[in-house]
């Protein structure tokens, strides 16, 4: 019997992560590297982990991650958002009529894409919205 594969693309800032969810013991790995070794902080392992802990799947699922651009930060939000697009399509196929991820998942707000991004930098000011100081004389 093969492994069914299920996909899912995340976004956060200026991140992008391919996730890829397959069956197996709950063994997490981005970039080729497990996942506490490469995020340094374990908020941002708890954070990734969101959405398998919301519908029971912790030790379900087998994970392989490629993420590149940003930080860890944003790296980590696009990493939840892949592994609940990627449940979303599980769900999908194996349609239990009682109670779907999907209603789990809004609930808890992890299918929304957070939009926010830099915003540019504008001609005569210091930053996006930093003015230069103010002198009087």
């Amino acid at each position: 019997m093969e492994k069914k594969i299920y996909l899912g693309t995340g976004r956060r800032k200026s991140s992008v992560a391919q996730v890829k969810m397959t069956s197996g013991s709950g063994k997490i790995t981005v970039n080729g590297r497990d996942v506490r070794e490469f995020f340094p902080y374990e908020t941002n392992v708890m954070d990734l982990m969101q959405p398998l802990v919301a519908t029971n799947n912790e030790k379900t699922f087998d994970i392989d991650v490629k993420v590149n651009g940003g930080g860890f930060t944003g790296q980590t939000g696009a990493i939840r958002l892949g592994i609940t697009r990627a449940l979303l399509e599980y769900d999908k196929v194996n349609e239990k009529s009682e109670n779907s991820y999907r209603s789990i998942l809004k609930k808890a707000g992890f299918i929304t894409r957070d939009s926010r991004i830099k915003e540019r930098k504008k001609p005569g000011l210091k930053a996006a919205r930093r003015a230069p100081q103010f002198s009087k004389r």
